[in-house]
């Protein structure tokens, strides 16, 4: 299971460590203890407040112009026979990828695992935030 660690949970959510404390001081968002005692919070849980969290989060979104990359969560990962449609909350922006079903096993997209979307133009590149090599699809807005 992936796990993340306070300031990782903000940044993919768009907001501060100390929102994301509060949410987990809340019960908004379960939280667990490491090895190290830090707090640390699964990444299926990050992605079920992904999209509450976000909205609750900020009114003010800064606007994304073309070839942006945007890191972010996977909060839904629906596969049919040949096609895959994913959805990654990157902060406030909820982003959904159609993209060959092939495309999100090679990946390895999950719910909870950690995406980047590079924008340009009508066309997002998923790819994993240690890779350079990416796999296109279609955005659907």
């Amino acid at each position: 299971m992936t796990m993340f660690r306070m300031g990782e949970a903000a940044e993919l959510l768009g907001v501060s460590v100390d929102t994301v404390r509060r949410w987990v001081d809340a019960g908004r968002l379960a939280a667990s203890r490491d090895g190290q005692g830090h707090r640390v919070i699964e990444g299926i849980a990050l992605a079920g407040g992904a999209g509450a969290g976000a909205a609750a989060a900020s009114t003010r979104a800064e606007g994304a112009a073309a070839r942006n990359r945007l890191r972010g969560i996977v909060t839904a990962v629906v596969k049919d026979a040949v096609m895959a449609q994913v959805d990654i909350q990157a902060g406030p922006f909820r982003l959904v990828s159609l993209m060959s079903r092939e495309a999100v096993d090679d990946l390895g997209l999950e719910v909870g695992s950690v995406a980047v979307a590079v924008i340009k133009s009508t066309t997002v590149v998923v790819e994993k935030p240690s890779t350079t090599a990416a796999v296109r699809g279609r955005t659907s807005a």
